[in-house]
């Protein structure tokens, strides 16, 4: 190659935005499925292939508890993607300590995520032994109820202004044929439901006392009794249900089939893609009305050792696409999540999502159990869940009390 070429070749370099100069495919692996969650895929995608590189969509249908052992699989057996989604939590930390994944402090500290990215647990939740290894790219909330504005009216019923409120509406629901509350059969939804009902009815005390401390007074005493009362309460409400996923279920919400749903705040993304209107059509509850303490769970992307030096650049790309303020705005307003960024402006974010904000604005955040416990812990409390909603025969008595002895052997 003559010198002008090589110039040429160097002036263009220069000229190309961060990682266009590597540029090459990078498979990104997910579970983002729905309409919703497809659209604020595309905006990842969109942002990440503005860098010259090209996204290269690696969805998986399902769940996260289907999803997960693929990933992990493929990680392990030495068939790697270029990047793959885990909640925030202890979910790749295994993957981490078998050096499996790339530490990302470089590029975080050129981005300044400590400074930007806030609540600072969830930068947290991706550091081990000081080093950082993934990307937040939202915070999601567990605690909300969604309701039926169409439903109460056809039942007659003053919409609800609280979980208590919901629950005692339950009979008017369904002598109008109407499903009191929609749980998909995915064993994630029943768990997440229960955590809910221990933060929202319980208090922050109390779901610190349980997860985190895992006092054994506390988990097998009358205060947490309360909890799986309301949990069987939920159950009867959700019999009758006859979907897996949860975005049907939230579609049995969306066209009044359905009185409500306990489900994180990704359900907007569900709404927002009905062309559903924030407090004419649907009406928001977090904390189920009754408390204003939320967990900043979420999700965030990790990004497996790769020998293609050009992928490798791809990476450091696709991270700090994933933190950049425009492409924060743009995908949380279609997931419904909020941004893991504390310096953006979301002045076109819908009710639901201010509320969301408003929270977390004031401080009234707390780690979500996936953060608090492993995933094993999880995966069991999954399958306990599970189980009592699909047996009636298994008592809220029975349910605690393995319920206790699961969080006493966690790790």
């Amino acid at each position: 190659m003559n010198f002008r070429c090589i110039a040429a070749v160097l002036a263009a370099t220069v000229a190309l935005p961060f990682g266009m100069a590597h540029a090459t495919d990078l498979e990104v692996t997910h579970w983002w499925t729905s309409g919703g969650e497809a659209a604020a895929v595309a905006e990842l995608a969109k942002a990440f292939d503005a860098t010259g590189n090209k996204w290269v969509d690696g969805a998986i249908a399902g769940s996260g508890g289907t999803a997960r052992p693929i990933m992990i699989s493929r990680i392990t057996g030495g068939d790697p993607m270029g990047a793959t989604q885990f909640n925030h939590g202890r979910q790749a930390q295994e993957l981490v300590e078998a050096g499996l994944m790339r530490d990302l402090t470089d590029v975080a500290t050129k981005g300044h995520w400590k400074d930007v990215i806030k609540p600072a647990s969830l930068l947290d939740s991706c550091t081990i032994d000081g080093k950082i290894y993934c990307a937040p790219v939202n915070i999601h909330s567990w605690q909300w109820l969604w309701l039926s504005n169409d439903a109460f009216k056809k039942a007659g019923v003053e919409l609800p202004k609280n979980w208590n409120e919901f629950v005692a509406a339950g009979p008017a629901l369904k002598k109008a044929g109407i499903q009191p509350l929609a749980v998909g059969g995915q064993p994630w939804q029943a768990t997440g439901l229960v955590d809910t009902l221990m933060i929202s009815l319980g208090g922050k005390d109390l779901y610190m006392k349980v997860f985190k401390d895992r006092d054994a007074a506390t988990i097998s005493g009358p205060e947490v009794a309360k909890i799986f009362k309301a949990v069987d309460d939920a159950r009867k409400l959700a019999a009758g249900t006859n979907v897996q996923d949860w975005n049907q279920a939230t579609n049995m919400v969306i066209t009044g089939k359905a009185g409500g749903q306990v489900m994180g705040d990704w359900a907007q993304g569900e709404f927002q893609l009905a062309g559903k209107v924030a407090g004419k059509d649907y009406t928001c509850l977090p904390g189920l009305g009754l408390n204003e303490y939320l967990t900043a769970n979420g999700d965030a992307f990790y990004f497996p050792k790769l020998k293609d030096e050009a992928k490798s650049k791809a990476q450091d790309a696709l991270a700090a696409t994933i933190v950049d303020p425009k492409v924060q705005v743009a995908f949380n307003l279609k997931k419904g999540s909020l941004p893991i960024r504390g310096d953006v402006d979301l002045a076109s974010a819908n009710d639901c999502m201010k509320k969301g904000l408003a929270i977390l604005a004031k401080g009234n955040v707390l780690q979500s159990p996936d953060q608090l416990l492993s995933a094993d812990t999880q995966k069991q409390k999954e399958d306990l869940f599970s189980q009592f909603f699909a047996n009636p025969s298994m008592t809220p008595e029975a349910a605690q009390k393995r319920f206790a002895e699961i969080l006493k052997a966690a790790d």
